[in-house]
């Protein structure tokens, strides 16, 4: 088994040094080891939002998307997933698939349109 140097350590070990990677503008190596970490934690949310930033922050918009969609299957009312699908959905020019999660996104944060 051939153990690198993102995939080494406990998940609260590798969580930080992402999180490090991240602080660090270093989106593309925070990514590699929240990857590693999201396959072997899928079910928390936490790590899962980080990625989808550091796909964000990378231009790797799609996988951005396929991240947040599943925390928003997950728990609908998850606020900033809402909000990051919707600006990624907009990044990609698809404006009218982002509108609904930004939508819910403000609703959930008390902000409500006078439509």
């Amino acid at each position: 088994m051939d153990i690198t140097y993102y995939d080494h350590g406990t998940p609260a070990e590798r969580w930080e040094r992402a999180g490090m990677f991240f602080d660090a503008k270093d989106y593309t190596a925070a990514a590699r080891v929240l990857g590693a970490l999201v396959e072997e934690v899928p079910e928390q949310t936490g790590p899962r939002l980080l990625l989808a930033r550091a796909y964000y922050h990378s231009a790797q918009l799609r996988r951005a998307e396929a991240e947040l969609k599943v925390v928003v299957e997950r728990d609908p009312v998850e606020r900033y997933a809402r909000l990051m699908l919707g600006r990624t959905l907009q990044r990609q020019g698809r404006d009218d698939e982002a509108r609904p999660h930004l939508r819910i996104a403000a609703a959930l944060g008390g902000e409500f349109d006078d439509e």
